[in-house]
Order: structure tokens, then sequence, then C-alpha cells
């Protein structure tokens, strides 16, 4: 039983790493504005583009983040994924 737990965990922490390679996207604003963020569901890069910098601060920041819960979206569908397939190699008979 111990076996198979050490086994999961290295399996999870193996998948942790897996996450943190994939990057997926938000945008609004047609593009203006770009965030990224790893599988394990962590900002690697906003983009914003100099055009909305002369923007009203609030509608920046109302753009910013529709892009950053798109980015999360992905992240978690992602996310779920891997996760369910882990589950399902550590079923019986797998």
């Amino acid at each position: 039983m111990m076996e198979k737990l050490q086994a999961m965990q290295g399996q999870m922490e193996q998948i942790k790493q897996r996450l943190e390679t994939i990057i997926v996207s938000g945008e609004a604003e047609n593009g203006k504005i770009k965030v990224q963020i790893n599988g394990n569901r962590k900002i690697t890069d906003i983009h914003i583009d100099e055009t909305l910098m002369q923007e009203d601060a609030e509608e920046l920041q109302e753009l910013l983040m529709i892009a950053v819960n798109r980015a999360i979206s992905q992240a978690d569908n992602v996310n779920n994924s891997e996760m369910q397939g882990a589950a399902l190699g550590m079923m019986p008979n797998s």
C-alpha cells in the first residue's frame, strides 16, 4: 500500500512539472491584451498594447481582468485534463 502511495505521489509530481511547461493564453480587445499562464495557473507573461496605455485606467483594468480570467479558464481545462488522465492511470486494471 505504501509503495502505491509513493508511486501516486511521484506521478502527481511529474504532472505538476509537466503542467509548468504547458502555456495557455487569454486575450481581450482583439489581442491587444494577452495574458499567458501555465498549467499550474501561474501567470508567466502579460502584454498590453501601447495604444491601450492612453485608455482610461478603469477600462484597462476591466480588459486585463477579462484576459486573466480567460487564461485561468484555459489553464483549468489543461490542469483538469492532466489530472483526469493521471487518475485513470491509477485505477486498478488500467
